[in-house]
């Protein structure tokens, strides 16, 4: 009987936890689950833009070259003889006709006179023969004979006189006196140098075109010039195209071509290096800041804007040229918001909050 009654008790008490767990059961399997906050939505990312108008400007070709003179004239002795003055020094600017150097005189006044009195009594002779040339055959054989005498003493009296004006070595033309390798004592022969005259008046920038490129040059166009320089704001100085190469070198596939530079003042050094502006055709193109020109996916240039539903887009540009205020590119649409502030911090397709920002800034 008190087994009976354990066993009871037993049985009722699992009978009532097996209660409570379907209780709790049931109250888990029936509730709705709890309902999360909705995410709010991302804020999109604010970027700066700049109204950019399109300008028709020149495409040019760019090129490396270097200034050369004008002329350059080696100046040699003609006779032969002494240094016995220098009247211009190295450096100094003459013009043409200047006498740069003198040569000792020595006999050649006396060979003149020789040669003016020799002159005279051929003159004599023939004078003589001419009287007497009626007399036959052979007075006509005294005249030639007499006159070719007087022409032989005519010519050596002219040497003589072109000798000792040779001793005046004189500039052939403007310019500087860049070499003077003699000095007062010197001898000198005849190909002897004597000076260099450089005239930088006006210089010649010489390039190489290449030769896809050469079709767009023309005879007398206009283009700009640079000499190396510690100064990259100095102004370009304007020449002409004044030779265009008929040949292209074999070796570099390139054409020869010179632009005439005026330098009246002659400030302008030649021998240094250069940089060549040639204004081809015109092109519809936007500057920029270098700063903002990115990478696309495959690599190519360009930079980010901004479309009509405010969408970052990517466009690809063409370096047209670049100057001390820009980059001047081409390929874009005649109108565009460009993205100036923020453009690394977003991507193309993502939509973004627009603020106008005045150009220059």
């Amino acid at each position: 009987m008190d087994f009976i009654q354990r066993n009871r008790s037993v049985f009722i008490i699992l009978i009532v936890s097996l209660l409570l767990v379907l209780w709790i059961a049931s109250g888990m399997l029936f509730r709705e689950p709890p309902q999360l906050p909705p995410r709010a939505a991302a804020t999109p990312m604010t970027v700066a833009v700049v109204h950019s108008q399109a300008e028709s400007i020149a495409r040019q070709l760019i090129l490396q070259g270097e200034l050369v003179p004008d002329q350059r004239v080696s100046i040699r002795a003609e006779t032969a003889g002494q240094i016995e003055a220098l009247p211009v020094a190295r450096g100094s600017f003459v013009a043409a006709g200047t006498v740069i150097a003198r040569i000792a005189e020595n006999d050649r006044p006396a060979r003149i006179r020789q040669a003016e009195a020799a002159v005279k009594g051929r003159e004599g002779d023939f004078q003589a023969a001419q009287r007497l040339s009626d007399s036959g055959f052979q007075g006509q054989l005294q005249v030639q004979l007499a006159e070719a005498n007087l022409e032989a003493a005519r010519a050596a009296l002219e040497t003589a006189r072109l000798d000792l004006a040779r001793t005046r070595i004189r500039a052939p033309i403007d310019g500087v006196v860049n070499l003077q390798p003699v000095s007062l004592g010197s001898y000198v022969g005849v190909g002897d140098t004597v000076a260099e005259i450089v005239e930088n008046h006006p210089l010649r920038a010489v390039v190489q075109v290449p030769q896809h490129q050469i079709q767009h040059l023309q005879h007398g166009a206009r283009a700009w010039v640079r000499p190396a320089s510690g100064d990259q704001d100095a102004q370009p100085h304007e020449g002409s195209i004044r030779y265009l190469s008929a040949v292209a070198d074999t070796a570099t596939r390139t054409f020869r071509v010179e632009i005439a530079l005026p330098n009246p003042e002659r400030k302008l050094p030649s021998g240094v290096s250069a940089q060549v502006e040639i204004p081809l055709q015109q092109v519809l193109a936007h500057r920029i800041s270098p700063a903002l020109v990115v990478l696309g996916e495959r690599g190519e240039l360009g930079i980010k804007a901004v479309d009509e539903q405010d969408l970052v887009v990517f466009l690809s540009i063409q370096p047209v040229r670049a100057d001390v205020h820009g980059l001047w590119v081409a390929g874009l649409p005649e109108r565009i918001r460009l993205i100036s502030i923020g453009h690394g911090f977003v991507n193309p397709g993502e939509r973004v909050l627009v603020v106008n920002q005045a150009q220059g800034q």
